[in-house]
């Protein structure tokens, strides 16, 4: 896997579970939850004696699943951590030799910064995906608003200080790659082998993630006449009419269709934070996507879309 892929990976998974283990033997059973959750990837940490002998044994049991060591923070625990099998390294700070020694070894690695000076240090030695670390704690998500001005290129993954209640916030940020945590795989949930609890809070979280709401409802007419028509006794309600030129919105939770469009019946728009993170979510339910009707904005973004399968007649559109 190259690094392109692996960083487009952590996007459309968009968490990464960070590891505490305390005992090798329990990391397969973790593993498997983790994947079962619908959250192929961990960071484990050094932070055990269990660390390397953990990675060995997920990587040799789940070789597809995203694996990486994280808390490395020289190049002797970087060494030993890709000789395990990890797949990347992450550092809560910015070690140079840590970043020089993966860089000659082609492995991707994601070190720790919290200020500007540090976000420099990265980008002269050629990364532009970092890890904001302690995140809550430096200034959250304000503090990567003020970022994205002066290091537009520059993508983070977020850790520190974040749970299923303000982990939405950090998946509506542009610059956010993915998002870290530990609230899902607690040591005591681990040392307890609450395997199922453990899914459930992954599940939980990819669907947090999401963000999905209801942006508004759009109703299948035969032609121009008839949509006039049923806006002007929607507008017998108090709403607003907005005449366009293939359908009339009224106010912004119902759109009037001029013609048969997609849909038995019409459609369903649903709002979500990211499209392609929504997209990759959906895959795994059974949903595809209707290439025809993608849209991009000039960074090659995908801002709406509509899926192929229907529900109750209606098809499903997705918008930023």
């Amino acid at each position: 896997m190259t690094k392109e892929e692996l960083f487009t990976t952590f996007h459309n998974i968009g968490l990464v579970p960070v590891v505490k283990i305390d005992d090798a033997e329990k990391a397969v059973p973790l593993a498997k939850a983790l994947i079962d959750g619908g959250i192929p990837c961990a960071e484990i940490t050094f932070r055990t004696d269990a660390a390397e002998e953990a990675i060995k044994r997920v990587t040799k049991a789940y070789p597809e699943m995203l694996v990486g060591a994280g808390t490395v923070i020289n190049p002797k625990l970087a060494e030993k951590a890709v000789a395990a099998g990890a797949k990347f390294i992450v550092s809560a700070g910015f070690n140079r030799e840590t970043v020089e020694w993966c860089l000659s070894h082609n492995i991707p690695v994601v070190p720790g910064v919290c200020t500007p000076s540090e976000i420099e240090m990265g980008l002269s030695m050629g990364l532009t995906t970092l890890k904001f670390f302690p995140a809550e704690a430096s200034g959250g998500v304000a503090m990567l608003k003020d970022f994205s001005g002066p290091f537009s290129q520059v993508k983070f993954m977020t850790t520190g200080g974040i749970n299923i209640n303000n982990l939405q916030d950090y998946a509506k940020a542009s610059n956010v790659l993915a998002i870290g945590g530990s609230w899902m795989v607690k040591a005591d949930l681990i040392n307890d082998e609450k395997w199922d609890e453990i899914t459930r809070l992954c599940k939980e979280a990819r669907i947090k993630l999401q963000g999905f709401t209801l942006a508004h409802v759009g109703i299948n007419l035969p032609d121009a006449d008839a949509a006039a028509g049923a806006a002007d006794e929607f507008a017998k309600l108090g709403m607003e009419i907005k005449n366009g030129n293939s359908s009339i919105f009224m106010n912004k939770e119902i759109e009037v269709m001029k013609k048969n469009y997609l849909g038995k019946n019409g459609h369903l728009a649903f709002r979500c934070n990211d499209i392609e993170r929504a997209i990759y979510f959906l895959k795994d339910k059974g949903f595809t996507v209707n290439e025809e009707t993608v849209k991009k904005d000039a960074k090659g973004k995908i801002t709406v879309c509509y899926l192929n399968e229907e529900i109750g007649g209606f098809a499903i559109h997705l918008v930023k």
